[in-house]
């Protein structure tokens, strides 16, 4: 099967060498001195199971490898209008197009039975640009948990010890390419799970960016340290309840085990992967994993006092550093 990742950083890295390891043909479109050691050296992930290199194709040019029978999409959102440009070239008749990325998709209220079905997200999609691109039937949706960074071109290290790539269909089918997509990723070691309810799983994830992001955006510091003050839990409970309330008002059932999502995450030293943007002068994914959940809020008539400020403290300081506009 050939797959393309596009975006092989840490996350689309570490996905591209699993996916190598479960058989697949993969390639992957990178950029700058990550592609380039790629190219000469291979792709090396450092993970609990091992270290694993792999030489894979490597290019910045999409054209160059042509159609793909299905393409992972692991950049973060403010490179979004790029692939929309870019990935014309991969495309053929049957391509899917899986995106594992933070916050809220493009493609949220494709399939979703309700007043919003089909409304678009112009803060996330400008101008349509990736459903115009894409086309329909093409869309998977897709969560990560995977703590990772890229430690020098070429070479990503993954602190998770469980790994998880959650793979489901908008429309909640339980198709064939997302039970063939999730086996390939597990064949190479780590957990891949085909769901109906993507959209959940969307929000349990949102539910620890929302308020643990946030958060290390504001102070600078891991959760470790952040959640060693008082008043830095209660904030995080109060943001996790109302992100959930969101999630329940939209029709999700997130899990809410607010108090031991805290009590694990107390020990973690990894930094989020926003905290990492800020401080490595990269643009910042407010609009889809801060903004775009407060924008859902307000259309569910959801009240969110606490994610309010946090979010606008966040967009302050993201402002400020240059990394955002508004």
């Amino acid at each position: 099967m050939k797959i393309c990742v596009y975006g092989a950083g840490a996350i689309g890295g570490h996905l591209a060498s699993r996916l190598h390891r479960g058989g697949a043909d993969v390639s992957i479109v990178a950029r700058g001195a990550h592609l380039a050691a790629i190219q000469a050296n291979g792709l090396t992930v450092h993970a609990v199971d091992g270290e694993h290199t792999a030489r894979l194709r490597a290019t910045a040019d999409p054209a160059q490898l042509g159609p793909q029978d299905a393409v992972f999409v692991t950049v973060k959102a403010p490179a979004l209008p790029q692939i929309a440009a870019g990935i014309g070239p991969l495309l053929g008749p049957e391509t899917a197009v899986a995106f594992v990325m933070n916050g809220i998709p493009w493609w949220y209220f494709d399939s979703l039975p309700g007043p919003h079905q089909g409304k678009s997200l112009p803060r996330v999609d400008p101008g349509d640009v990736l459903r115009k691109g894409l086309g329909p039937g093409r869309t998977i949706g897709g969560v990560v948990y995977s703590a990772s960074e890229v430690l020098r071109p070429g070479v990503i290290d993954v602190e998770q010890p469980k790994s998880r790539f959650i793979l489901g269909e908008p429309d909640g089918s339980m198709s064939d390419r997302v039970v063939t997509l999730a086996g390939l990723i597990a064949k190479g070691g780590v957990s891949g799970e085909p769901v109906s309810d993507i959209r959940t799983e969307i929000w349990n994830k949102l539910i620890g960016n929302l308020a643990g992001g946030t958060l290390a955006v504001l102070t600078g510091a891991a959760p470790q340290t952040v959640y060693t003050e008082a008043a830095a839990v209660r904030a995080s409970l109060a943001a996790m309840a109302e992100t959930a309330a969101i999630a329940q008002a939209l029709g999700s059932k997130p899990a809410t085990n607010f108090e031991a999502r805290i009590k694990s995450q107390g020990s973690m030293a990894h930094k989020p992967s926003i905290l990492q943007d800020l401080e490595a002068g990269r643009p910042m994914e407010i609009d889809g994993m801060f903004d775009a959940p407060l924008a859902l809020a307000r259309e569910a008539g959801v009240p969110t006092p606490t994610l309010d400020l946090l979010v606008a403290l966040c967009k302050i300081r993201s402002e400020s550093s240059g990394l955002y506009k508004r």
